[in-house]
């Protein structure tokens, strides 16, 4: 079924449409990689439920998922359902703990309906205002921020934080998070406009445009007492920027390397690795990489209570790029993946009933 068919502009009820990995992409994907079918809506056994999405959640990861490279988890298979985060409505429950009507956070995936056995959903609040905000600040992206600049960026009081993608998801909260514990915080973004998002209403100290000619010297100079925490989930040129300025014990938590995603090959140039090593031993730096639920989960109530006053007084703000219908799906993921996104990417797949 093409994604310009008629039927994706509204979500059919007595149908269930995916979209699945139709093949693997070399490079960048396209819309080739991708395949819309549509089947009955499935029916929940005992001790499961139907769930009917309401939000989608669009996040660079899916983009390693998409590869049968080994990772830290099993690729899909060509066939299978797009993995994603959702924020979904209960249909039908045969579930004790759910009941029709409520609103979870789920991983249902690029689809309109989905069977669920509870294992690993989050019940949201009913008459919550956003309930999208499940996938962002209050979800995933939030928590990875929050766990890896409070846990392994060790922060202090007066020291300077770097924060690579800083108005997305991640980076808007590890750089709103860095200025509630006195951190100096300078974010990297892509543009004029995202840059004075950043300071204007984000807070950061300084944003620099990862795509100025003389980004390396603007970094330098934004940094006159060098850099004691960089948050990284670009890679590429901001890391090379970094590296040289980071002080004695810097601490860097790797959540991401989208720079790298859609790469065939190493980059052009001399090998770095002797470079990168050397810095490490000399400088004694931490360098951790880290899967937020498979090592934070426990600390998730602990999180959504923080981060929800947070939210709820203004101390913390968001943004989200939101695209209607899940046929857009596709092309909202190719313009996250070249950053033509302005905050959180979330698909509105239906409205709450």
């Amino acid at each position: 079924m093409s994604f310009n068919d008629d039927v994706n502009k509204q979500q059919n009820q007595q149908q269930n449409r995916q979209i699945k990995l139709a093949s693997r992409p070399h490079g960048a994907p396209t819309a080739d990689n991708f395949e819309l079918a549509t089947g009955e809506i499935p029916k929940p056994n005992q001790s499961e439920m139907l769930l009917r999405t309401i939000y989608l959640s669009l996040d660079p990861y899916m983009r390693g998922r998409m590869s049968d490279a080994a990772s830290y988890a099993d690729p899909l298979q060509i066939g299978d359902v797009m993995l994603g985060g959702t924020v979904a409505q209960v249909v039908e429950s045969n579930i004790d703990n759910f009941a029709v009507g409520d609103l979870v956070v789920s991983n249902s995936g690029w689809q309109d309906y989905s069977v669920s056995d509870g294992i690993g959903v989050l019940k949201l609040d009913k008459n919550m205002a956003n309930p999208s905000y499940g996938l962002g600040v209050l979800g995933m992206p939030g928590f990875t921020g929050y766990m890896g600049l409070t846990d392994i960026g060790k922060p202090k009081k007066g020291e300077t934080l770097v924060v690579a993608a800083a108005t997305g998801p991640v980076g808007a909260t590890v750089g709103q998070v860095g200025n509630k514990l006195g951190l100096r915080t300078i974010g990297v973004a892509g543009g004029a406009e995202k840059c004075a998002y950043a300071v204007e209403e984000l807070g950061f100290d300084v944003c620099l445009d990862h795509k100025a000619d003389d980004f390396a010297e603007q970094l330098a100079a934004a940094c006159p007492d060098g850099i004691d925490i960089y948050y990284e989930n670009v890679g590429g040129k901001v890391f090379d920027g970094v590296l040289p300025l980071l002080n004695a014990h810097a601490r860097i938590p790797v959540c991401g390397l989208v720079s790298q995603y859609n790469a065939t090959e190493l980059p052009d140039g001399k090998d770095r690795l002797g470079v990168l090593m050397g810095n490490i031993l000399s400088k004694r730096l931490t360098i951790k990489g880290f899967i937020i639920f498979e090592e934070y989960g426990d600390h998730f109530p602990e999180f959504l209570a923080t981060m929800s006053k947070w939210l709820e007084s203004g101390d913390v703000k968001t943004k989200e790029h939101q695209v209607d219908g899940l046929a857009q799906a596709p092309q909202a993921f190719f313009d996250m993946l070249d950053g033509k996104n302005f905050g959180k990417t979330v698909v509105k797949v239906a409205d709450v009933k």
